[in-house]
Order: C-alpha cells, then structure tokens, then sequence
C-alpha cells in the first residue's frame, strides 16, 4: 500500500468527478488530508457542497487502486456511519453506491437499524461490510455484543452526520460513550462529524475529540455556496394578521407560487399545521395538481410512498414537519415555503438548504408570517440567514440514565474493570465531569436497583467478583438489555374522564404532566378541575370555576435566544421600522407613544385593565415553555397573596395573566426565590417528576418496554414506574435516577433554564408601565385568550373580530383619530 502525500486525491476519484463535470473542492481535500495525517475533523459546509462525499472520501480513497498499489483491499468493518435518521442510512447508501459502483471499488456498504432483518443483523457481526451506516441506538447495541471487540478492532473510521441534530441531547450522550469504547477497542480510530449549520464549532470539536482536546480536530470550513434567497410574504389584499399561527391568509398566493414553480417543499413547525395546510391547499386545488404532506405520525409505508414519489419528481408540492429537516437529498426543489415563524436561524438554514441541494445554485425560500410578532420574527430570522449567523441548542452535562445504560451494554459485552471503565467514561467531553461518588451510585443502581430496590433479584443485574471485575449475573439479562435499551421514549396521550367513567378525550402527557389536583383547565368546551392523575388517565370534575391553565396541543418549537435578541434589538431600533409594512410600522409606533418598547436589558411589564379583569402583560423573550412555567409559578404565588389569579397565556414573547385584583408591583413576582419554593412544589405535586421518572427508569433500564414476544402497553409501563416511583420517593429520595428526573424536568420540560436568567435580571431590569387600557404589543397574545382549545387553524379564522375589538382599543391615541389598524 503506497503512502500518498496527505491530501493527494487519487486519480480514480479525480477521474470520476471530471467525468461528472464536477471537481474536487477545497473542503473535500482537506477532509482527506486530516485523514491522511491521523486527524480528527469536523466540516461544516453548506447544504450541497458534498459533505458526505466530503466525509467518505478517505474511505473511498483508501480502496483505490493507486493508493492499494498491488495490496489486497482492507478487510473487515473499515468506516462506521452514524446518522440521526434511518432514512437518512439509507439514501446516503444509495448515493454512495453509484461512485463506488462507477469507480469499481471494492467496497460493501450496508446499513443496520431497527427494520434490519434479524439474519442480517447476525451475519454483520461476523461477516460486516467494508462501510457500515447506523444510527447512536443501534450502534450501542452492536457494542453489547461480546464479538463486538473483534468486529471493531480493525476500525479506521467513523463518520457522524448532522451532529448537530444530537451532540447537545440524550442520544448524543449515547454516541459519545460509544465513541469512548470504539477508541477503547481500535486506539487509532479517526471521528470525523458533518453539518451545515453550527453556531459554536468550537463546542463541537471539543465534543468530538477524545478528552476534550480540541487540538486534535481540525475545523474543515466547506466553500462558500451562493447566497439564499429569502422574501417575505405579505398579504396583497389584507393587513398582517394580530394573532394565530395558521397564516391561512396566504393559502392562495402560496397556491400560485406552486403553479409557478417545479416543485415547493412546504415546512411547517407541528404535524396538525402540515395537516391543515394541506387541506386548505387541496381546498383551492382547482388544477388537482399532485400535492403530498409528510409528518411523523403518518405509516412509514405512507411516508416512504411520498419520499418516492418526490424523488420520481412527481409531486408538485409538498407539506412537511421537521421530519424532512434533515433532509433526503432531492435536487429538484425549486422554492421552501416556511409556514409560521422559524423559531431559529440554524433550523431556517436548514430547511432552506432543502432547494437545489446544489451549491452554486441559490436556494430560494419563502417565509410566510401568521402574525405582527411572527413577522418581526421571520425580518430577524432573513436578516441572520443574509449574515451568516447561525444558533444552537448549548451542551449540557450528560444524562446519569443514558450512562446506566451505557454501563450494562459494556457489562453484555464482557466483565469490566470500574477502573479502566470510569477512565474510558470519562474520555468524552459529556462524561469528563463524572466525580468518583456519582460513578459508584451509577454502578450501584446498575448492580442492585439501589438502597430502596436492592431486596428484589429482577433488580440485580451485576455483580462485583473477588477480584473487583464487573459481570452480569445471568446471561438472560444481556437479551432483555437488547430488548429493551433506547433513548427515544414515545410520547403517551392520557385519557381524561370524570369519576363516574364517562371518557371525554384524550390529552398529550406533555400538557397533562404540568397539572396538580385543583388546577382548571378548558376542554371538549367545559371547565374542568383535575382531580387526580394515575395510571394514564386524568381524573376531573366539572368547575364552576374558569379555565386558569391554557390548554395547548402538539410540540412547540423553541424559539431560540439568538433570534429572540435580534426581534428585541428590531423593537428599539426605531429607524429601522421604515422597512416594515405600514400596518406593522404603525403598531410599533403608536406602542412607543403609549407604553414603552421591550428591547434588550429591559424588562417590560404592563398592568391595565380591561373587561372587568386586571391583566399583566410579561415580555420575556425566553420562549413558550418557560414562558408556560413562569405562568403555572406566578399564579402560584398570586394566590399566596390574595392576588386572586384567573388565568394566564403564554406564547414566545410573552405571558399575560388575569386577575380579579391589580398588581402594582410585579417585582415580588419575579424574584429568584420562585425557583426553590413555588417550582419545586409545582413540580413535585404536578406530574412532571412522575413523567420523567418514568423516561429515565426505560432509558436506565429500571423498567423493561418489552419482554420476549411482548411489548407492554403505555399504561402497564407508568403503572411500573408509578410504583417504584413512589417507593423511591418515599425510602430513597437521593436515587440516582431521581436526580436524573430532576435534571430532565429543569431543563427539557421546564427550560429553567432560560427562566432562571431571566429571574436573576428582574431586579435590574424591570420596567413597569400602568396603562388606561391594552397596549398594542399585547394584543397578540390578548386574542387568544379562551381559545387555547381549539385547534390552531380553526381558531386564526375566529380571531378577526375578537383582533379588530382590542385594536381599536390599543390603537387609539388621544388627541388623534384612530390610526388604521
């Protein structure tokens, strides 16, 4: 085998781009470069500038006969891909075929997921291919397998995608102790990790570099692609809507640009929005022109039929929810349609990134505003996509559940020493915080259950020998761990009744979790108060009382805290309103005149009165979810203090809430003690403790989804964990998975985070503003109000007049006629 000089692009590839008409860039050479000199890399390229081609090059390269010169191909699992998708495995399989194919490379490429057939599965580990492409969970569970040290022993390479979609969670915890085990088993294995969309490629190379060494990755920045091509839609005959999210308004001119185009990809941010999308296109659909919508909870045989059919190029357009984010490479995409707010520039880029998929041809994108905030959003979100400024979720420590884990799979695999795995552990950036305490309760909750558990053998899974070495107590355990071992826990929808058993419907747990008994919320049109919560199902009893706690439906996205600064910054830069629509201009102007403008380091709280209720209007900036938190808290304390609270709503910029007295100060209702008293009764007595109990006791292993030839239900796996929820809570509070329930229900659920930082600036920046009557930034979360229940979509065509009332009212300025709203 010839030893090139790094970098050196064989001429078999060569030969093969030319004949294309492509050529190699700059970026891909490096990428082979790092390779050729025993570099880690991270590229980050624009969307069709080749990174996956960029990322196999070495691989490719190293099967070439002029770098093989005479030498028998390597044998054994050469390259390991690992995507955040399955699909994702398989399209890349198809494109890499064809330059291996062409090229008469002696390559054997297979994916291995979840639907790979289960002789398949066993004839990898003894027989792999050349090239491998997995996902994090089904990689974990290759490394449970004994042959496993065998298979990966002759490892070179390992290439992750999209690492943005997972380094910063749970499954991106999985991937980093697999990698700190591949490194174990072959020491001169090379990372290398892809995207297109990266704020911090600092925090990333020092996410993929064993212990942390960022020295040892190179930073691969792909070429420049030519610049997108991003508009604003505005309505030609209306005005930009107050409130909703459906931006039906646009339903026919989005119509026309379809028949305009090729093909339009379509995103929108929640499934029932793609869903009503769609029907409202079909509605006005007078050509029957072939239009699809793909979201997670349609049949995979559904989703594959319209992934076929627009890579045929039969489909003139269609609706989609984050599950085409990271996107099948479809080439023929002439225009993105982003419904609503992006709610990031990281995610806008990518969507965006889905036209053309070329990168000397601008990819062209259309964002379609549902309200006043939602158009400021989509200005500041244009304006980070034409500078380049990207955002992202932060890294976190990693999850104490993911590492149990971890821990058993390596316990499958073979006996181990605490030692040298605490040293493997903590060679990844997520697990190098590890202290000796925390490792020996991990490994104490993985050998016994814990303090509380340890009396039930079904608990036992390790044990320690005479010699201090780690092994499973019966071989049955490595098959249940198999069975059972998963990052990705499925959503449940509870049932709500009344006590007699009369059913009213189904509500999504993520909404559900956040109830205590007593609290009120609308549903099927009545007021309910919540009796109890158990075994699934959410026990109520009518109220005579009003609804206190929206009721939302579907996962939100969060808006990120870098396009939240960039609306806030918009709001005080006055001169820059002269670009916006006259409608909007004039709603900016006129809050200015009468109340004050929520920019950076202030903020602002409005009190007015208004249908015989006193309401406060918070401008946070910090999200729906924290904004929801902050609402379920501050009512708490209203109540403490004879506030008497009616009721709050939340979106991404803002919380009002209602009350039968005023608040005069706002200030006792922000402080940070909020946090340790009124947060953590809310959380203990709601059942979101309970719910990520039971997310980290199936990631830990504590409870088992399935059994062989068995899957437990929803309903059997929570009566399991409410169980031994209830035990631990009660014996053992100090549980180590416990503490993993903690951690989960402060930053995913609750995003305290975000919360917390804006409590600890309260103090300093809080300006409160009285008004006679609602203030134009307020009408927006105003109309929906009461609405909460009622499908988006539905509700945006109800919310006309309710709008035109309170912005007459907002609108109005003394001394002058009221300005056209």
């Amino acid at each position: 085998m010839s030893n090139p000089t790094p970098g050196t692009v064989p001429t078999e590839i060569d030969a093969w781009f030319s004949g294309r008409g492509w050529r190699v860039r700059r970026h891909q050479k490096e990428m082979l470069a790092a390779s050729d000199a025993g570099r880690h890399a991270l590229l980050v390229a624009d969307t069709g500038a080749g990174k996956t081609l960029a990322g196999f090059l070495p691989t490719l390269a190293a099967f070439t006969p002029s770098r093989l010169a005479g030498a028998e191909p390597p044998e054994g699992l050469h390259t390991l891909y690992v995507s955040p998708l399955k699909a994702l495995a398989h399209d890349v399989q198809r494109n890499l075929v064809t330059p291996v194919e062409e090229m008469g490379l002696p390559i054997r490429i297979e994916t291995r997921s979840g639907d790979t057939p289960t002789d398949r599965k066993k004839r990898q580990r003894t027989k792999p291919p050349h090239v491998l492409l997995t996902t994090p969970e089904s990689l974990s569970l290759l490394l449970s397998y004994p042959d496993s040290f065998a298979l990966f022993a002759g490892l070179k390479r390992v290439v992750i995608d999209e690492i943005h979609a997972f380094a910063t969670g749970k499954r991106g915890d999985l991937l980093a102790l697999a990698l700190s085990r591949l490194q174990a088993i072959a020491p001169d294995m090379e990372r290398a990790a892809l995207s297109a969309t990266l704020a911090d490629p600092e925090g990333f190379r020092e996410w993929l570099a064993p212990f942390g060494d960022v020295d040892t990755v190179d930073l691969v920045e792909g070429e420049p692609g030519a610049p997108a091509e991003v508009e604003i839609l505005l309505p030609q005959e209306e005005r930009v809507p107050w409130g909703g999210h459906a931006a039906t308004w646009a339903i026919p001119q989005l119509y026309e640009e379809i028949k305009r185009n090729r093909t339009t990809l379509i995103f929108t941010n929640t499934r029932f929005l793609a869903e009503y999308v769609f029907q409202n296109l079909w509605t006005v659909n007078e050509d029957t022109l072939p239009i699809g919508v793909h979201h997670g909870s349609l049949s995979k045989e559904a989703r594959r039929k319209v992934e076929g059919a627009m890579a045929r190029g039969e489909l003139r357009a269609l609706v989609a929810t984050a599950s085409l984010d990271l996107g099948i490479d479809w080439g023929d995409i002439d225009c993105v349609v982003q419904m609503g707010a992006p709610k990031g520039s990281s995610r806008l880029l990518q969507r965006i990134g889905r036209a053309n998929h070329r990168l000397d041809c601008p990819s062209r994108a259309i964002l379609v505003p549902g309200n006043r905030f939602e158009f400021l959003e989509a200005t500041a979100a244009k304006d980070a996509v034409d500078e380049g400024q990207r955002d992202g979720e932060d890294f976190r420590p990693g999850g104490l559940d993911v590492l149990a884990q971890h821990v058993m799979a390596c316990a499958c695999a073979a006996p181990f020493d605490e030692a040298a795995l605490l040293a493997e552990v903590r060679s990844s950036l997520a697990y190098a915080w590890l202290d000796a305490a925390d490792w020996d309760r991990v490994l104490t909750f993985v050998a016994t259950g814990g303090y509380a558990l340890k009396a039930y053998d079904k608990f036992r899974r390790i044990v320690k020998d005479a010699d201090g070495t780690w092994r499973l107590t019966h071989p049955e355990h490595a098959a249940r761990h198999r069975l059972n071992a998963g990052i990705i826990v499925d959503s449940e929808m509870l049932e709500v009744r009344f006590k007699n058993g009369r059913s009213l419907g189904k509500v999504e747990e993520r909404f559900a979790a956040s109830l205590r008994p007593g609290d009120t919320f609308q549903f099927a049109g009545i007021n309910l108060e919540v009796e109890r919560i158990k075994d699934m199902e959410l026990t109520v009893r009518a109220s005579s009382k009003a609804a206190m706690i929206p009721s939302y439906g579907g996962q939100r996205l969060p808006l990120t805290t870098h396009l939240a600064d960039r609306v806030r910054q918009m709001l005080v830069d006055r001169a820059s309103w002269a670009r916006f629509p006259d409608d909007v201009r004039e709603w900016l102007e006129v809050q200015d005149w009468r109340s004050s403008m929520p920019g950076p380091g202030t903020l602002l709280v409005e009190s007015f009165p208004h249908a015989k209720k006193h309401y406060t209007v918070y401008y946070t900036f910090i999200g729906w979810n924290a904004n929801q938190s902050l609402g379920m808290l501050i009512t708490k304390r209203m109540e403490d203090r004879g506030l008497s609270p009616l009721g709050f709503n939340a979106n991404d910029y803002c919380l009002a809430v209602w009350s039968l007295r005023p608040v005069a100060d706002p200030a006792p209702l922000l402080s940070p003690d909020i946090l340790q008293d009124e947060f953590v009764e809310w959380v203990q007595n709601s059942h979101l403790l309970r719910r990520a109990f039971r997310e980290v006791a199936v990631i830990g292993g504590l409870v088992e989804r399935q059994h062989p030839g068995k899957r437990k239900t929803g309903k059997q796996v929570t009566f399991s964990t409410d169980l031994i929820y209830d035990v631990l809570r009660k014996y053992e509070p100090d549980h180590v998975l416990l503490q993993a329930a903690w951690a989960d229900a402060r930053t995913r659920m609750t995003d305290i985070g975000r919360l917390g930082d804006l409590l600890d600036r309260a103090a300093g920046e809080l300006v409160h503003v009285e008004l006679d009557r609602v203030s134009p930034l307020a009408v927006p979360v105003m109309t929906l109000i009461g609405r909460e229940a009622i499908p988006q979509g539905s509700v945006d065509d109800e919310l006309v007049l309710e709008a035109e009332t309170l912005a007459s009212a907002a609108m109005r300025v003394e001394g002058l006629e009221p300005l056209d709203q």
